[in-house]
C-alpha cells in the first residue's frame, strides 16, 4: 500500500471544511468547535508549511489514484524538545484497507529524516479499539492513562497517551 503525503492545496477547502465539521471526529481529538469556510481559507491562504513558523504541519493524504483518502498533521510542535502530537483521520470509505499504516509508515519517516524529531505522541479515546489497535501495531507505548480528558459534547471519556521514538 502506497500513499503520498501532500500540502493542503484551495481545492481541498471542501474536504477540509467537512472534516473540521464533522461532529463525530470532535471526540476523537482536542478540537470540539466548528470551523468557518472563511476560517479555513484563511489557513490554507497562509499556511507555511514550515512547522517551526506554524508549530504544525498538515498534510492531505492520496492513494495510488490519486484520491484523498484523509489527512495527517503534526501539532503542538515542541522544537526544545523535537517532539509533536500526531493527528490522522482516514476517510469512512477508506478506513481498514492499510491507508492508516502507510500514512504513519510515511509521517514517521517525514519526522524522522526531514523534521528531526525525537518522539511523536498521540492521545487516543479508550473507547477507540481501531486506533488502539493500530498504534499497538506500530510500536507506540502505552504511556498514560488520563482520566476524563475528551470532552465528546456531554461527557467526559478516558484517553490513553502513548509515545513513539523515532
Amino acid at each position: 500500500m502506497t500513499v503520498n503525503l501532500r500540502a493542503i492545496e484551495p481545492e481541498d477547502l471542501d474536504l477540509l471544511y467537512r472534516i473540521e465539521n464533522d461532529v463525530r471526529l470532535w471526540n476523537v481529538g482536542t478540537s470540539n468547535v466548528p470551523y468557518s469556510r472563511y476560517v479555513l481559507h484563511d489557513y490554507v491562504a497562509h499556511v507555511t508549511n514550515d512547522i517551526y513558523t506554524d508549530r504544525q504541519v498538515r498534510m492531505m493524504i492520496d492513494n495510488e489514484e490519486g484520491k484523498t483518502v484523509g489527512i495527517v498533521d503534526l501539532v503542538n510542535f515542541d522544537p526544545a524538545n523535537r517532539r509533536a502530537e500526531l493527528g490522522l483521520i482516514i476517510l469512512n470509505d477508506f478506513r481498514r484497507q492499510g491507508y492508516a499504516m502507510a500514512t504513519l509508515e510515511q509521517i514517521h519517516d517525514y519526522a524522522r529524516r526531514i523534521l528531526h524529531l525525537h518522539q511523536i505522541y498521540v492521545y487516543i479515546d479508550e473507547r477507540n479499539e481501531a486506533s488502539l489497535s493500530l498504534f499497538r501495531k506500530v510500536d507506540y507505548i502505552e504511556s498514560a492513562h488520563i482520566p476524563d480528558w475528551l470532552l465528546d459534547g456531554e461527557q467526559y471519556h478516558d484517553a490513553l497517551l502513548f509515545q513513539h521514538v523515532l
